[in-house]
């Protein structure tokens, strides 16, 4: 059976229990890397992962579940949307600056 080609997709969520950015990899766990995502490259690979991500979110493994459009680059995958770009790279600030971090050591 022939399957449609579409934009290229992975599954990500969060974690339920510490609330960390996740995506789906090949093997149905769940990685820390955008880079060891699954590439969903046709319509029945993005139905797969939907419907995993559906199971994961009935068994409480996973919050937040979407799928999402990336383009493959030389670096690896890499979503099209700041959300997800931000999702995958870390937060824009840190979590505890310098600043705070000093201010509680003092107390």
């Amino acid at each position: 059976m022939k399957t449609a080609q579409t934009k290229t997709k992975v599954l990500t969520a969060n974690r339920l229990t510490d609330g960390i950015s996740v995506w789906l990899g090949a093997n149905g766990e769940w990685v820390y890397s955008l880079k060891d995502a699954f590439l969903a490259r046709h319509e029945d690979a993005v139905a797969a992962i939907e419907a995993a991500g559906q199971q994961a979110f009935a068994d409480n493994r996973v919050v937040d579940v979407n799928v999402i459009e990336v383009e493959e680059t030389a670096n690896g995958p890499r979503p099209f949307r700041l959300r997800e770009r931000i999702r995958a790279d870390g937060p824009t600030i840190d979590y505890a600056p310098a600043s705070a971090a000093q201010a509680s050591q003092a107390a």
